[in-house]
Formats: C-alpha cells, sequence, structure tokens
C-alpha cells in the first residue's frame, strides 16, 4: 500500500466520510462492519500495538495510531520512532506538537488533535499549525459546528472533526462547517 497523503486521506474521507475509532479488541473485529478505508487506534501498549496494526491492515484498512493514547509509549518523539520502525502504522494523531514534527520528519501522516475547551486553546490554535504542519487538524469535540466553522476559514489543512459525537446530526452539522470528515468511537454512527 502507497504511503497515505493528505490527497488520499481526502479522497478516502469522500468516499466515507465517517472514521472509526476503535478503543478495544471487540471494536477491531468488528470493522468489517465499517467501510471506511482509515481506522483511528485509540488504545493498545507497547507490547500489542503493533498486532493491533496489523488486524487493521489486513482488513484493508489505514491505521492511525493516537500516540498519546498507548500505554509504555512517553511523550518523548522515541515513541514515533518506535511506531514507524516496529509497526506499520500509516500516521499517528497526538496533541503534541513535538510527535507532530518527529512524524514529519520520519515521512509519517500526521493529525495535530486540539480539545476545543476555552478560548485560550481557540486563540492559540493557528500558530501551533504553522508551527507543526500537520496534515490534517482535527477538532474535538466534533458538536461544536459553529467555533470550527470559523476555524476552517482561517487554516489550510483539511479538518476532521471527533469527540461526542451523538447523532448523525452531529456528524452532518461537522461535515457543513467544513471537516472532511468525522471520527468516532459511537458505533451506531459508523455507516452512517
Amino acid at each position: 500500500m502507497a504511503l497515505l497523503t493528505k490527497e488520499s486521506f481526502i479522497e478516502a474521507t469522500e468516499n466515507t466520510p465517517v472514521i472509526p475509532e476503535i478503543k478495544n479488541d471487540e471494536w477491531l473485529d468488528s470493522l468489517h462492519e465499517s467501510d471506511s478505508e482509515i481506522v483511528y487506534i485509540l488504545y493498545g501498549d507497547i507490547c500489542t500495538i503493533a498486532d493491533i496494526v496489523d488486524k487493521v491492515k489486513a482488513e484493508g484498512k489505514r491505521a492511525i495510531v493516537h500516540v498519546d493514547l498507548i500505554v509504555g509509549l512517553s511523550a518523548k518523539e522515541i515513541s514515533v520512532d518506535f511506531l514507524k520502525k516496529y509497526t506499520k502504522a500509516d500516521g499517528i494523531i497526538s496533541m503534541k506538537p513535538a510527535m507532530i514534527k518527529r512524524a514529519k520528519e520520519l515521512d509519517m501522516f500526521t493529525i495535530q488533535r486540539f480539545y476545543m475547551m476555552d478560548g485560550f486553546t481557540y486563540a492559540n490554535i493557528e500558530k501551533h499549525i504553522k508551527n507543526c504542519d500537520p496534515d490534517v487538524v482535527e477538532f474535538l469535540p466534533a458538536g461544536l459546528h459553529k467555533v470550527m466553522r470559523y476555524l476552517v476559514e482561517k487554516i489550510d489543512q483539511p479538518v476532521v472533526a471527533s469527540g461526542l459525537t451523538q447523532d448523525k446530526e452531529d456528524i452532518i452539522g461537522a461535515l457543513k462547517a467544513g471537516a472532511i470528515a468525522v471520527a468516532t468511537t459511537n458505533r451506531l454512527l459508523w455507516d452512517c
């Protein structure tokens, strides 16, 4: 499979705009329920992550690992090196700028995640994006359609919405606000 690029990510999300986020083995085993070509991995540890990625790849899907959530990996750039060397992950998700920068140096696909908890976070997003230049930016929670619309207008990167996605209305709202996809752990929405 070729490297995951911003263009191939956008194409995949145009075909299927809901990205499954898996958080346990049961959900991993249910990936066949989704037509999405992309999967976010939100669980695992240093002993299991390579196997989890392999199972995602065996389903013919792209594996993007949320490096901040993998037990045993530190908040240091060496964790990205580990994923690159010992797994077949296509890319990473992280809230940490140093992780995004290191993954870009290693030619991995990058998603920088921002949790919209206050005005301070909102005010600093543009600066962080310019410094890290991630392939895709992700805003949480997905229900913040109005705020997302303003940010989408100010940045050049494609945006994925995620977090607290309760129903189809949240997905539609995020897509209308300019997100190219919505990632969700809500299995009832995977084929929305």
